[in-house]
């Protein structure tokens, strides 16, 4: 397949770059190519490419930042992914659109399905719910909610974690979000899987085991040979943040475990193999 993949210079847009190259025709899309929230530019980019499957990433990910200000959060976050949506249409391209465990309250205590209500109580997660129904309005589109991402080619919070222990740093972390850790790499192969089944749908996607924060630094620590001290446990109201966190987002892959797809390793082992490939 032809496969565009917007926020290429993101996060998950590398990790995502990277998997599906090994099989596809990537075309990897960032800003300064087409910006999501210019129609012409997405339109025009599409057109000339021709592509079968648009993978779209790409957005504002910063919970804080989309509380700070939620006109630019939803010119983003939204319109840019109805752009996406309406280009992706005119050349006759599927879309799978990466979604977030933002959508949910945090109120519950057993893990989310995806057939649970969505009242997301942040900006961010409200932009990221209206783009995901203005998606998956169309049946033969995806959406994949992910958690806390962690994977190579762009700083992130596992990252920023270690580089401050190895400066002799302490770091706070929350240690009052119990919720679901994604390692990029293992959630690109697995979109690769659906996608490549054809089996659209909504679907929730993180590697297996619930965590707090907190014990995803620790560990992380221990990984990498440094001292697990430094990282301390602090609740997520001290730690004056514009944007409320949820105390609870785990989430149950139950449209993966029906639709006959392996769930990805635990957390531990993926973190392990990321933390093997970072440079000392």
């Amino acid at each position: 397949m032809k496969i565009a993949i917007t926020g290429a210079a993101g996060l998950f847009g590398h990790g995502l770059t990277q998997v599906f190259c090994t099989r596809h025709t990537v075309f990897a899309l960032t800003r300064s190519e087409a910006d999501i929230t210019k129609a012409d530019e997405v339109r025009a980019f599409f057109k000339e490419l021709g592509p079968d499957l648009v993978v779209h990433p790409a957005g504002i990910p910063d919970i804080d930042l989309c509380e700070a200000d939620p006109a630019k959060a939803f010119q983003v976050n939204f319109h840019g992914t109805r752009n996406v949506v309406e280009a992706a249409r005119e050349v006759g391209a599927a879309v799978a659109f990466i979604s977030t465990d933002a959508v949910f309250d945090g109120k519950k205590q057993t893990p989310y399905k995806e057939s649970d209500p969505t009242i997301p109580p942040t900006v961010y997660g409200r932009t990221k719910l209206c783009a995901e129904k203005f998606v998956l309005a169309d049946p033969n589109h995806f959406a994949f909610r992910v958690s806390a991402l962690f994977g190579p080619g762009k700083t992130n919070f596992v990252e920023k974690v270690l580089r401050k222990i190895r400066s002799s740093e302490s770091v706070q972390v929350a240690s009052d979000q119990l919720g679901s850790a994604t390692y990029t790499l293992d959630a690109a192969q697995k979109i690769m899987e659906v996608v490549e089944a054809r089996r659209p749908g909504l679907y929730h996607l993180a590697n297996q085991g619930a965590c707090t924060r907190f014990e995803l630094a620790q560990q992380a620590a221990e990984l990498a040979g440094l001292d697990a001290h430094q990282v301390i446990g602090k609740p997520s109201d001290q730690m004056g943040r514009r944007a409320p966190r949820l105390k609870y987002a785990v989430m149950e892959m139950t449209a993966l475990k029906e639709g006959g797809f392996e769930l990805p390793r635990s957390w531990q082992e993926a973190l392990a193999d990321y933390i093997r490939a970072l440079p000392s």
